[in-house]
C-alpha cells in the first residue's frame, strides 16, 4: 500500500493524533481541577478548625518553640500542632483525623467529622504538653533547691575506716598459705597410704 493511500484511509476513519492529544490534555486538566478542588476543600475545613481553636491558640506563648500551629500546603494539607502531631482530612474529605507519630508508629488520637470534638481533643493535647513542661521545670528547680538546702558540712561526714597495716596483711596471707599447704600435704599422704594398703592407725 502506498503512502498516499494510507493517509487517505486515516483521514477517512476520523482518527487524528492532534485531536487525540487534545482530548488527553483536556482529561488531564479536568483531573487536575478535581485535585485542586479537593485540596482546596481540605484546606478550607482545616482553616475552619484553626478558627475554632483560635481562643486556645491565643493563650499559648508565641515564643514557645514546641508548637507550630500552621496549615501546610501540598497534595494533602495538614494542620501541624507540633513536630509529631497534626490534623489531616480523611479519604471522605469530611472526617478530621488527629494523628501523632511515636516510636511505635503513628497513633490516631481522634477521628471524627465533628469539628468541635476534634478541636477539644487538640486543645486537651496542647494543655497536656504545657503541663508536662511546667512539671519538668518545677522538678528541676526543686532539685536545685533541695541540694542547696541540705548541704552537709564536711565535718559531719563519717570518718573513713583506716586500712589494715601492710605488715599484718602480709603475715595473715603467709599463715593462710602455710595452712593450705598443710591440708594439701595431709590429703596427699592419706591418699598414698590408702593406695599402698598401709594402715593409717597402728594396731
Amino acid at each position: 500500500m502506498s503512502e498516499p493511500q494510507r493517509s487517505d484511509e486515516l483521514k477517512g476513519s476520523g482518527l487524528s493524533l492532534l485531536n487525540i492529544m487534545r482530548e488527553v490534555r483536556s482529561a488531564e486538566a479536568d483531573r487536575a481541577d478535581v485535585v485542586v478542588e479537593l485540596r482546596d476543600a481540605e484546606r478550607m475545613r482545616l482553616d475552619m478548625l484553626v478558627q475554632e481553636l483560635e481562643p486556645v491558640l491565643k493563650d499559648v506563648d508565641a515564643s514557645d518553640p514546641r508548637f507550630d500551629f500552621v496549615v501546610s500546603s501540598g497534595l494533602q494539607p495538614r494542620f501541624w500542632i507540633d513536630a509529631v502531631s497534626h490534623v489531616a482530612m480523611g479519604r471522605d474529605r469530611r472526617t478530621y483525623r488527629f494523628l501523632r507519630d511515636t516510636r511505635l508508629g503513628r497513633v490516631v488520637l481522634a477521628e471524627t467529622s465533628d469539628i468541635k470534638a476534634v478541636a477539644e481533643q487538640v486543645a486537651r493535647y496542647i494543655a497536656e504538653r504545657m503541663i508536662e513542661r511546667q512539671r519538668l521545670l518545677e522538678g528541676e528547680m526543686v532539685g536545685v533547691h533541695h541540694k542547696a538546702d541540705n548541704q552537709i558540712a564536711p565535718a559531719s561526714e563519717p570518718a573513713a575506716t583506716k586500712p589494715m597495716p601492710r605488715e599484718w596483711s602480709m603475715l595473715l596471707g603467709g599463715l593462710a598459705l602455710i595452712g593450705a599447704g598443710a591440708v594439701v600435704g595431709l590429703a596427699v599422704a592419706v591418699a598414698y597410704a590408702w593406695l599402698r594398703g598401709i594402715p593409717l592407725v597402728a594396731g
